[in-house]
């Protein structure tokens, strides 16, 4: 039906249009891979019963499953040392996602905690805490962890504490920049003309409207803190041998990718593939709870 009374159908096919736009098939296959990813962390013993760090020199440099020399024993190959390359990426997630949620959680409490105060409260905390957040801008992530590394040693304390440096300041000024403009708008006001605190304004009021956004914030930022996990560990200042890592996987297999690629490859592609996934989820986070994508 056309003509001037007609009524257009929604951008999208409406409710049902835009749910099936969010969870397209490339949404599902990041949450399954994402949920694999956590099995492994939480439980990897189910995935293999290999030994992660137990070295077998007579069996290094096995090939994958399928290559000649390749056994079912060792789906992804052995490294210089004989260990199982697929048992230590089974066992390397723990590091990664233990370190990147960790960190996630903290410098998001303490960039909410600096926002809040530097926009609620304003004048000299906004100058004193955002003027920390400009100087941290300017300080070279790697440069820090690696002065903390020579002051602490290196490890995971090490790494959680430079990522959380590092991660706080975009929680802050995102924080401080939707506080500003809330600070004025009427439920704010009606809160402080009845005498609620400052404190109970903040927490009861303001903080639950920036729990969308922040949870897009975090989501996004997690990716990022695998990356600079596996950056930390790749430069030996995170997880510690023998232990594995991904990072430390990728720089152990440098010097041999020519003829040993597996023990390379498949590292690299354990975290590219979770920083995807992530960044997939996020997107489609984003798409649902903004209410300007909501509607589309």
């Amino acid at each position: 039906m056309t003509g001037p009374g007609a009524q257009r159908a929604p951008i999208g096919g409406g409710p049902a249009g835009r749910r099936r736009r969010l969870w397209t098939p490339g949404v599902v296959v990041a949450l399954l891979g994402l949920a694999t990813v956590a099995g492994w962390a939480v439980a990897p013993r189910l995935a293999t019963s290999a030994n992660p760090v137990r070295s077998r020199l007579g069996e290094n440099f096995r090939p994958i499953v399928g290559l000649p020399g390749g056994s079912l024993a060792h789906p992804l190959g052995t490294d210089s040392l004989g260990r199982d390359v697929f048992a230590r990426i089974v066992h390397g997630a723990r590091p990664s996602l233990l370190v990147g949620g960790t960190a996630v959680v903290l410098a998001g409490l303490l960039g909410i905690a600096a926002g809040l105060v530097a926009g609620y409260l304003g004048r000299g905390w906004d100058l004193v805490l955002m003027g920390a957040a400009d100087i941290q801008l300017g300080l070279p992530f790697l440069l820090l962890a690696i002065t903390l590394a020579a002051i602490f040693g290196p490890g995971l304390g090490t790494a959680i504490v430079a990522l959380v440096l590092t991660g706080w300041v975009p929680y802050a000024r995102l924080t401080r920049a939707e506080l500003l403009s809330m600070r004025e708008q009427l439920f704010v006001q009606a809160a402080q003309a009845i005498g609620c605190s400052s404190a109970r304004v903040m927490l009861r009021h303001v903080l639950p409207n920036l729990g969308p956004t922040l949870a897009v914030i975090a989501t996004f930022s997690f990716a990022q803190m695998i990356i600079m996990e596996s950056a930390l560990s790749f430069l030996g200042l995170g997880i510690q041998p023998p232990w594995p890592s991904w990072g430390s996987m990728l720089s152990d297999a440098r010097s041999y990718l020519m003829t040993a690629w597996w023990a390379g490859v498949f590292p690299g592609v354990a975290i590219v593939g979770t920083v995807l996934a992530v960044n997939v989820v996020g997107e489609r986070l984003r798409e649902i709870l903004d209410p300007k994508l909501r509607g589309l």
